[in-house]
């Protein structure tokens, strides 16, 4: 049982990790920056710099900004400067108007935007932002969250410092979990406490059915329900799971102003926590407090997880949210704790290295492979199979099999992360 001073604080926790965003997170928290950075100026800046850490760089390229049918970080980041308030955080551009997305283009078309790689030691999640108008500048920096502003400086006069403390500030926030605690806080905390998480079905559901109206990214989600995907997968719940998820991404990615609920910094963890659970439990005929129960742990084990892998990695994010979403739909199947732990150890066995590219509408790809395998996962885990210690990387105790996940995707595949980067920032070279 969770004492109330630990419920509090990981309610808080969970307040904090799961929010609404606009648009992909990283080009949005770039555009935030800016957005800070030009409110300290006091006027719209004819000249803007921005240094991203090689991680923020990876996820901003190749990803559809909201509202402007574009793709990349000029775009945002003239729109932060132009329409952005930092109020907003992840919902930034939210006042975009097709005025302001002209304007934006002609920012862009004017050269005014450097963007370039922030040398030296810093965050995995680090945004510098210098705005500049005539002889006045202002500087902001984001670092270790998408939306925790560090720095602000203008004219040489600092107006905030609190980087020395950034560094462990996130981690810090809210008790140190273990999948125990994050079972026994979803499957025992009063359920109107809970019910506020709710909200992740009604965004994140909402997001799918918006995506229907159109053709964003590669379709992903509506080809699966088109007549020749269920002549291979059926009209059941698998394909409708799949589908339900892929089309909330391929918005997402594709740039639709469609807001969603983020998981830890990322919308397609959001989306990856929440909609298999959903469609699970409506085809499964589960109870409203069986559905709250199975989102909150599958929400709170995706933060639990990112607690020790880190909120940007070189390991794909839909791992971490897959892991949660094969916790909630094994609970929804009637699963104990035990079979909880089981599905956690097949998933790891499974989907360990899967790499990070860069946000872009082919993440709805990897985000199906994810689902698919949690599935299968929980699926195995109530018939009493698993992955045992005697094979690969999965320990007899479930928090170091999940300690041995977050270690590759943090420290072994840091190479891996640098070589992704070369290679996305040299084709055709």
């Amino acid at each position: 049982m969770i004492d109330r001073e630990t419920r509090v604080r990981i309610l808080a926790l969970i307040n904090r990790e799961v929010v609404p965003a606009v648009g992909c997170t990283e080009p949005m928290a770039v555009a935030l920056c800016v957005a800070r950075a030009t409110e300290l100026l006091g006027r719209v800046p004819t000249k803007i710099t921005v240094w991203l850490s090689a991680n923020i760089l990876k996820n901003a390229m190749g990803v559809g900004i909201p509202g402007t049918g574009m793709i990349g970080l000029p775009i945002a980041i003239a729109l932060g400067a132009l329409v952005g308030k930092s109020a907003y955080k992840l919902e930034v551009l939210k006042d975009l108007t097709p005025a302001m997305l002209e304007e934006g283009k002609r920012y862009v078309a004017e050269d005014r935007i450097s963007i370039q790689l922030k040398k030296g030691q810093c965050d995995k999640l680090y945004i510098e932002t210098t705005c500049q108008a005539d002889t006045d500048w202002a500087t902001a920096v984001i670092a270790t969250d998408h939306t925790r502003i560090v720095y602000e400086e203008r004219n040489g006069n600092v107006m905030a410092d609190t980087r020395q403390g950034a560094a462990t500030g996130a981690e810090a926030e809210g008790p140190e979990l273990n999948l125990r605690m994050v079972y026994d806080f979803a499957t025992t905390t009063p359920t109107d406490e809970l019910r506020f998480i709710l909200k992740t079905r009604d965004l994140n559901m909402s997001a799918a059915a918006e995506s229907v109206k159109g053709n964003y990214g590669h379709c992903l989600g509506k080809t699966m329900d088109r007549p020749l995907s269920h002549g291979i997968f059926g009209n059941t719940m698998f394909s409708h799971i799949i589908s339900k998820t892929a089309l909330a991404c391929d918005a997402r990615m594709g740039g639709a102003m469609i807001p969603v609920m983020s998981n830890s910094g990322s919308g397609n963890q959001g989306i990856c926590a929440t909609n298999p659970v959903v469609v699970f439990a409506q085809e499964n005929e589960n109870t409203e407090e069986e559905l709250i129960r199975a989102l909150t742990l599958s929400h709170l084990t995706a933060i639990y997880i990112k607690q020790s892998l880190g909120k940007l990695s070189a390991l794909c994010g839909c791992v971490v949210a897959s892991i949660g979403s094969s916790c909630g739909i094994t609970y929804l199947m009637g699963g104990s704790y035990t079979d909880l732990c089981h599905a956690v150890k097949n998933m790891i066995a499974n989907l360990t290295g899967m790499i990070c590219d860069g946000a872009k509408p082919s993440c709805s790809l990897k985000i199906c492979s994810g689902v698919s395998t949690a599935l299968l996962s929980a699926l195995l885990a109530r018939e009493g199979k698993h992955v045992t210690e005697v094979e690969g990387i999965i320990d007899a105790d479930v928090d170091r099999s999940i300690r041995n996940l977050t270690s590759i995707g943090k420290e072994a595949m840091c190479a891996t992360d640098d070589m992704v980067l070369r290679i996305m920032t040299h084709k055709g070279v």
